[in-house]
């Protein structure tokens, strides 16, 4: 196999002061490219001049929405996906979610997952913030989007992508997300922001933008 060319990703972005933590690419070999997974292994140089080798996965980043729907009595209730995972065996209730096309911009790709997973189009968006769910092996990082004004309309799903839609109340979230029948790292993170930006004591602002949904 041949070594990796680009190596951009990894090229130290710190700090002054924190260079005594740095490792640095010597070598690298590509281990596997497959449909979705490029996985690569390096030599690298330890901050004690000591070398190891680090195995991880290059990924094209991904986006998740955190819908918020306003029902008929005006309460207030949270989009979601139930969906089997076929790593971990089951079935997994999460924020929709989905990968960047190469080039793609990650509000678009936000828009469009949303709407090709759940049928909803929203016409007000604000961006929360990147999550980074697998340091130790991976370089995925997950850009965080919340969207309310929904409208229902159509699903487009993938061929072979099955999964069910459903919504919870604040309250139903938090005690999946204690109880642990929510364990998606990404929808964890999720709801820490929810957390922190709905209601009187939120104190993680939102700047929220207005567009227009085709018809």
């Amino acid at each position: 196999m041949t070594a990796r060319q680009d190596n951009s990703h990894i090229v130290p972005r710190i700090d002054e002061s924190d260079q005594h933590l740095a490792e640095v690419r010597e070598s690298g070999e590509e281990i596997l490219r497959g449909h979705f997974l490029h996985a690569f292994r390096d030599t690298v140089r330890l901050p004690d001049q000591g070398t190891a080798i680090r195995e991880y996965v290059v990924h094209p980043g991904a986006v998740m929405i955190i819908p918020l729907l306003t029902a008929p009595d005006g309460s207030t209730r949270w989009v979601l996906e139930r969906q089997y995972r076929y790593p971990v065996g089951r079935v997994m209730t999460e924020f929709p979610a989905g990968k960047l096309e190469p080039g793609e911009d990650p509000w678009l790709c936000a828009r469009r997952e949303l709407q090709e997973e759940t049928g909803y189009t929203a016409t007000s968006w604000a961006r929360a913030g990147v999550m980074h769910p697998v340091i130790a092996y991976s370089t995925e990082s997950i850009e965080i989007w919340f969207a309310r004004d929904l409208t229902r309309g159509e699903r487009r799903l993938d061929q072979g992508e099955f999964l069910d839609v459903i919504t919870a109340s604040t309250s139903e979230l938090m005690e999946w997300c204690m109880s642990g029948h929510i364990t998606d790292a990404k929808t964890l993170a999720g709801v820490l922001w929810l957390q922190n930006t709905q209601g009187d004591a939120a104190t993680w602002p939102l700047t929220w933008h207005t567009v227009e949904v085709s018809a």
